[in-house]
């Protein structure tokens, strides 16, 4: 006997085998026309999967106005792009087409490569099988079955997916519309007709199964939405972040390159981008100083056996550039991670109590081999700079040091106008076995960090069981930039994994003159420098604030009869510490102000006749537009303040 509990606590019993569907002739008509799929205690189900035959569940049905069918309607867009796909160009092959953040992809093997030119009438195909409202009709089949049936439709990678990851499965299901069948597990809106707005986005390479030895796939992206106007929103999110594009404005304003002769994933900072960096670092270095954190330099890469101990290798050598194997037999690695590296210098001599919380820092580069595919600008590369350190302290030291580093990171974000954001505590699983360490001591653990971080009042917070990572559990903050979207930057680990016996075996001498294990914490307010960057240079779209701007104040002059009042006027601002430049070209004023906004200088000083006899500067801001006479001292004061004060733009001076 099956029991559903419905929303309202009322109950209803069948002693048959139903689908969700066959519930809504039970609760009424009204459901008919917006049910759109169910949640089967935490489960999510459509309208024409089995539901048990027997138990006591807790089941509601679901429409458009609840935020996971969306991402089951993309799930069904999916279906009908492949759909059309396969209409247009005979003999495709399909792999996967998931729904991802904003929208869905599906990856094939095309006859021929696809553009953007192919778009429309795959839109158009799309727009016909909408109209056509077929459902969605689910089939369980055996799994032999299954593999007789892809091999009838000539579909090599859905066959090789039941041979492997599909091995240990009794029966597995399919999807139905047409003459369209695919592997699927599920699950879809009821109809096609649901699929209202969508829109195809680009096209990419993709290898099956992520193995670049594997064939190469075509990964076409679309996005879906319940609503043109909601369609019509993205779309416009998506312009603006094109414009925004770090990539784009990087060169633009010539802060960074990749060059492919030094390798993909591999930047080269351009001394525009250089400032960007160098002042982000000094930011960061005093804060660190002003919070007793120690410096300390480390090299670039370090002996297998030193990861072998940490478990970075092979545990991550998917992930890892391969060994370096030298004449005499050592191996080195490029250093994937720092902390096994401040490790050694805690135990370069032994260690007391009173030497605890020891805060190491550094800005440290690591190497991770991504896939080709996967790299991006500054945001995914395989050579980055963290802001990394590691705190070494007592158990009982553990709650106050993990504020101080929340306390930290809210700081770094607020400083760079992240205001945005939630706090994401990611805790073990105790179902899982990923995770090292006495369970006792993850419960202390977890115990502390929640009470720390809801004494904080952090903003939305949030448990992610099973999200930890494998030695402990962290704190990581999801920032959302200027135009809604979001990115994991700083985080906060705890370990107990490293210091253990097992690992490195780490000690101090506590106040009873024997040896205690210390606790290690991870902490990195940016994460990766590069990725901050890049983040930051979308955010701001390259109009930074007055004290990281690579050039912050341009003089300009209205005819080559003042460049040497110009020329002086650059000198007093370069002495007081101002990155100060001159255009004193033979242009028109206007031209000179057009290039300046080009690239996002912060500041002009236009100097003239006037300016030359009165010892001032025209001045013009790229936020405020024209501010009028300025004294070249009041100017030189003017900037030095709003830089001490960190200001953003659009900020009144306080």
């Amino acid at each position: 006997m099956l029991e559903l509990i419905l929303p309202d606590g009322k109950s209803l019993r069948f002693d048959r085998r139903i689908r969700g569907r066959d519930v809504l002739e039970e609760i009424g008509p009204r459901w008919a026309k917006t049910a759109l799929a169910a949640k089967l205690d935490d489960r999510l189900v459509d309208l024409m999967t089995d539901l048990p035959e027997d138990g006591r569940f807790h089941f509601r049905l679901l429409t458009a106005r609840d935020g996971e069918v969306l991402e089951l309607m993309r799930h069904s867009a999916a279906h009908l792009m492949a759909r059309a796909v396969m209409r247009l160009f005979p003999g495709t092959k399909l792999a996967f087409g998931p729904p991802v953040e904003n929208g869905f992809y599906y990856d094939f093997l095309l006859p021929r490569s696809l553009t953007e030119e192919d778009f429309p009438a795959i839109e158009a195909e799309m727009a016909r099988l909408v109209d056509l409202d077929e459902p969605f009709e689910r089939l369980e089949v055996p799994r032999d079955k299954a593999l007789e049936i892809c091999r009838d439709l000539d579909q090599p990678f859905k066959v090789e997916h039941l041979q492997d990851g599909l091995r240990n499965e009794r029966t597995v299901s399919f999807y139905r519309q047409g003459e369209f069948l695919d592997l699927c597990e599920g699950p879809h809106v009821p109809s096609a007709g649901w699929v209202k707005a969508y829109k195809l986005l680009s096209v990419a390479g993709a290898y099956w199964r992520g193995d670049a030895s594997r064939q190469q796939l075509q990964r076409l992206y679309a996005t879906a939405w319940f609503s043109q106007d909601e369609l019509r929103q993205y779309l416009d999110r998506l312009a603006e972040a094109k414009k925004r594009d770090h990539r784009v404005l990087g060169k633009r304003l010539e802060l960074f390159t990749i060059d492919p002769t030094v390798g993909s994933g591999l930047i080269l900072w351009l001394p525009k981008g250089s400032i960007l960096r160098r002042e982000l670092e000094n930011f960061l270095y005093d804060e660190l100083i002003r919070r007793g954190y120690q410096a300390v330099y480390t090299p670039h890469i370090g002996r297998v056996e030193l990861y072998q101990t940490s478990g970075h290798y092979p545990y991550y050598a998917d992930s890892q550039f391969p060994p370096i194997q030298m004449a005499e037999g050592d191996r080195y690695l490029l250093k994937p991670m720092n902390c096994p590296h401040h490790i050694r210098i805690y135990q370069s001599r032994p260690r007391s109590y009173k030497e605890l919380p020891l805060r190491l820092a550094e800005f440290g580069t690591v190497y991770r081999f991504e896939q080709s595919g996967e790299l991006t600008g500054m945001t995914r590369v395989r050579g980055f700079t963290q802001d990394d350190a590691h705190i070494f302290c007592t158990e009982e030291q553990v709650p106050d040091e993990f504020r101080a580093c929340v306390e930290m990171t809210r700081f770094v974000l607020q400083t760079l106008g992240f205001h945005e954001y939630r706090v994401r505590l990611s805790l073990r699983d105790p179902q899982s076995d990923k995770y090292v360490g006495d369970p006792e001591v993850w419960q202390r653990a977890e115990a502390a960090l929640m009470e720390v971080c809801r004494s904080m009042d952090l903003p939305n917070l949030e448990t992610a069981p099973g999200e930890a990572a494998f030695y402990g559990p962290k704190a990581d903050f999801i920032v959302s930039d200027c135009i809604g979207r979001e990115w994991q930057l700083g985080t906060v680990q705890l370990d107990y994994n490293l210091p253990s016996p097992k690992r490195f075996n780490l000690e101090y001498i506590g106040p009873d003159n024997r040896p205690h294990q210390p606790v290690m914490i991870h902490r990195a307010p940016f994460g990766s420098l590069e990725r901050f960057t890049g983040i930051l240079i979308e955010h701001f779209a390259g109009a930074f604030p007055l004290w990281l701007a690579p050039e912050q104040i341009r003089i300009v002059t209205v005819s080559e009869k003042f460049e040497d009042y110009g020329r002086g006027v650059e000198s007093r601002l370069r002495a007081a510490g101002l990155r100060a430049s001159g255009d004193y070209r033979a242009e028109k004023v206007g031209s000179k102000v057009r290039d300046a906004q080009l690239e996002m200088v912060p500041y002009l000083a236009v100097v003239g006749g006037r300016e030359q006899e009165n010892g001032t500067v025209a001045l013009r801001s790229r936020q405020e537009g024209d501010l009028g006479a300025v004294p070249v001292e009041n100017l030189i004061q003017q900037l030095l303040d709003e830089i001490r004060s960190r200001r953003l733009p659009g900020e009144k001076a306080s």
